[in-house]
């Protein structure tokens, strides 16, 4: 019998892979990344291991080679089906092999083969990538090493040659077998301002006079129970430059690198503007699959990704503009919309949508996400209002690839902004969704708070239109620019931009410089922002610029091995290839033929248990043929089969009640204790951004609802006026810190006063401050 959460395989041998060892370089805005898997053999016999694990999906992978029993095998990258039958070959003949690549299914997730592995024997593979880091709202660096790999959620009618349906046997975080380890140089030449992460870390060492290095290490014993994550505080982010890159002379000059690159950084300075007309459509995407019934984190009294998904819808509610049309869908294994169309934004279908929306629950079953989305599709336009789709999901989809091709398919007419939430979200997926409709993407993990990611993304969707954006170089006679990212044509207020172009022609002296522009149009206005930069190229061994350049190039073309189209797909083996910049429609190969014997009958698989974290589906033991990718050999081996249609137990039944419910969270996480006055404020807010003088408002505010009365100043004025005043004060003494969740509401507020109050408004702000001693400037109320 075979337990999960043993250190044994479901073959009952012991697994191969013994430790990780991870070395981080970040350098600005760049991270580069060395990571070992340490293997041996300690059975009798020779073995196949397999291991699968996840990657951000921005991650450049360019290098991969093995050290086997004291030799080094340096990996080639060939042709995925070359690759496939080569690695075969070397098996039959004998010889060890080894092969990295990139699941068919989503470009966030990995699968390392080592073939044929003497009894005895050790193997160190080591794969390199290079990777931008995100920025943060509040100007930290975001980087993520991904460590949870959550079961993923097969889409009805889609391809099941994804690896991670080899159904590799899984075991809880505190009995996996093998353990991990990280080192992490950080350096920048404005200094480090400070390095926060949510996992336990050696002491930092900081060097230089102005901090311009760190060095950290993550503490021993770290479990997979979590993504590795560091917030990296510069002391100035917001610079723009230019890199320049030197080539690599070896290579043949009508390819990328053979060429200078060269990185441009903008951070634009576009100027705070209003549509004049608010309007848009806004579809919000709920996933209520039964995953999302787990906790954000393993963080003692962590929420649930539901109710914090639940707080942020209302809050995204309340903040719409008037005048706007907006629906709701939940989903699961079947979807749900909460009206047959767009309605118009009002107090009545905002209540409706506020009742069903506290309803919610995580209880319908799988992550069927693409049905969902394309009867978003299917439906007419609201003529005069942008579409503009908020998806919220854990992110647990195995084909990545075929809902980003739906998303791409429509991006015309809509943009998409995504949210993943929670420890092992699918980057490929909650990325790759907004990166092709222009929109953006956000992750929440820990005690991070969704709220204020959600309307940095709503501000961000009723931005005007930035129009006929441009880049244009200025360089020396005898030396162009030939743009290698893609075309750029959405810009948003606060957002890095990143922009790769090849350098062809004679580079001039090393003192000339070179000049670039980034034009755009606002509201009829003309802008710019110009960088002048050195054209002297720095040498860099591991060419990163050229490696990130191939990455966004290949993030724009390569759809997936199975669809992307042909014309397309020859591009993106040329780059591929030439790079060293694995693809869907690549793999690294490595063989040691040194070594040759006659294999007497099959290896014996292994394959490497994967970190199971609470939410994990109940397993069952069984015995199948497996298939992992095309062209590999079937071959037999005893798994876990994960229920298709549910991967949580939360999903099997709807909780009997809301107070069962209440009750069972609070005995699993224990009670969340907070000041909720803020939602309840929230809450109490009409769709015109008024509040009624009324109990519930008077709880808030912490007075008596008489003693609110008797202060108002004028008995003629409308009570409304007064509670609105009185709450806007509110927000302003009782929770600035959380200014940026509440803008939005404010405003609308504020321009309801202007409108309704007339005359006295002045006066009611002078004696609403006066009633709550208040120190908040009257002029938040405008002139």
């Amino acid at each position: 019998m075979v337990y999960p959460g043993g250190l044994l395989t479901p073959q009952e041998k012991s697994v191969p892979l013994k430790s990780i060892s991870v070395t981080l370089s970040i350098c600005e805005f760049v991270a580069g990344v060395s990571a070992t898997l340490n293997y041996k053999n300690e059975e009798e016999v020779p073995l196949e291991a397999f291991f699968i694990f996840p990657m951000d999906e921005d991650s450049a992978v360019y290098s991969f080679e093995a050290m086997v029993d004291g030799k080094n095998v340096k990996a080639e990258l060939q042709d995925k089906m070359t690759a496939h039958t080569n690695y075969e070959n070397a098996i039959i003949r004998g010889h060890q092999a080894f092969l990295l690549e990139e699941d068919m299914c989503s470009r966030d997730v990995f699968c390392c083969n080592v073939g044929n592995l003497l009894p005895g024997s050790q193997a160190e593979l080591t794969l390199k990538y290079v990777q931008e880091l995100p920025l943060e709202a509040d100007g930290a660096l975001r980087y993520v090493l991904p460590a949870v790999l959550n079961p993923r959620y097969q889409l009805s009618g889609c391809s099941e040659d994804s690896c991670l349906n080899m159904k590799t046997p899984v075991v809880s975080v505190e009995d996996l077998p093998y353990t991990i380890s990280m080192v992490a140089t950080i350096s920048s030449q404005h200094g480090i301002d400070r390095i926060q992460s949510n996992c336990s870390l050696s002491p930092i060492e900081y060097f230089g006079d102005n901090k311009t290095s760190a060095q950290v290490s993550l503490a021993d014993g770290h479990k997979f129970d979590r993504d590795v994550e560091f917030l990296i505080y510069y002391r100035a982010v917001h610079t723009p430059s230019v890199v320049v890159e030197m080539g690599e002379a070896t290579t043949k000059s009508d390819g990328v690198l053979g060429d200078p690159a060269a990185m441009v950084t903008f951070y634009p300075n576009i100027p705070e503007a209003q549509a004049s007309i608010p309007c848009g459509e806004f579809i919000f995407l709920m996933d209520c699959s039964g995953s999302m019934q787990s906790p954000i984190s393993k963080q003692r009294r962590s929420q649930l990704r539901i109710d914090v998904a639940k707080e942020t819808l209302i809050l995204l509610l309340k903040s719409l503009p008037l005048g706007c049309y907006f629906n709701i869908y939940e989903f699961g294994s079947t979807y749900e919309a909460f009206f047959p169309n767009s309605v118009k934004y009002a107090q009545s279908t905002v209540e409706e949508a506020l009742q069903r929306v506290k309803l919610m629950r995580a209880n319908l079953g799988g992550t069927e996400i693409l049905t969902p989305l394309q009867h978003i599709y299917k439906q007419p336009s609201v003529p005069g209002h942008p579409l503009q789709v908020f998806v919220f999901t854990d992110g647990e989809v195995t084909d990545t690839f075929t809902v980003v091709r739906e998303v791409k398919s429509h991006c015309l007419r809509h943009r998409c902004f995504s949210f993943g939430i929670g420890e092992g979200v699918s980057t490929s997926l909650v990325k790759g969704i907004a990166r092709v409709s222009r929109g953006t993407s956000e992750f929440i993990t820990g005690k991070e708070r969704m709220q204020a990611k959600a309307l940095r993304a709503l501000k961000r969707s009723l931005q005007p239109v930035v129009d006929d954006v441009s880049l244009s170089w200025d360089l020396p006679d005898g030396l162009s620019a030939k743009m290698l990212s893609p075309e750029q044509t959405v810009l948003f207020r606060g957002q890095r931009l990143i922009l790769y172009a090849q350098l062809t022609g004679t580079m001039p002296p090393a003192e000339a410089t070179g000049e670039v522009c980034l034009k755009y149009t606002l509201q009829g206005e003309s802008l710019e922002n110009k960088v002048t930069f050195s054209l002297q190229p720095k040498l860099d061994a591991n060419l990163t610029i050229h490696r990130l350049a191939a990455k966004s190039f290949l993030q724009t073309k390569d759809m997936g091995l199975r669809e992307t189209p042909a014309g397309d797909k020859k591009d993106v083996l040329k780059v591929s290839m030439e790079c060293g910049v694995i693809s869907s429609h690549t793999a690294f190969i490595a063989v040691n033929k040194d070594f040759s014997k006659p294999i007497q009958g099959p290896l014996a698989p292994r394959d490497v248990p994967r970190p199971m974290l609470l939410h994990a589906a109940p397993v069952m033991q069984s015995m199948s043929l497996q298939r992992c990718g095309t062209g590999r050999r079937t071959r037999m081996c005893l798994g876990y089969r994960q229920e298709k249609k549910c991967l949580s137990e939360a999903c099997l039944e709807r909780p009997k009640s809301r107070a069962s419910a209440k009750k069972t969270n609070a005995e699993t996480h224990g009670p969340v204790v907070e000041d909720n006055r803020l939602a309840q404020l929230i809450s109490l807010q009409k769709a015109d951004g008024s509040w009624d003088l009324n109990e519930g408002l008077a709880l808030v505010l912490g007075m008596k609802l008489e003693d609110i009365q008797a202060a108002l100043p004028d008995k003629d004025v409308n009570s409304s006026s007064w509670a609105t005043v009185l709450a806007v004060l509110w927000l302003h003494d009782n929770a600035k810190d959380m200014d940026c969740e509440w803008e939005l509401l404010e405003r609308k507020a504020v321009a309801w006063i202007h409108i309704h109050a007339g005359s006295v408004r002045h006066e009611l702000v002078k004696a609403a401050i006066a009633f709550v001693k208040s120190s908040v400037d009257p002029a938040i109320f405008g002139p």
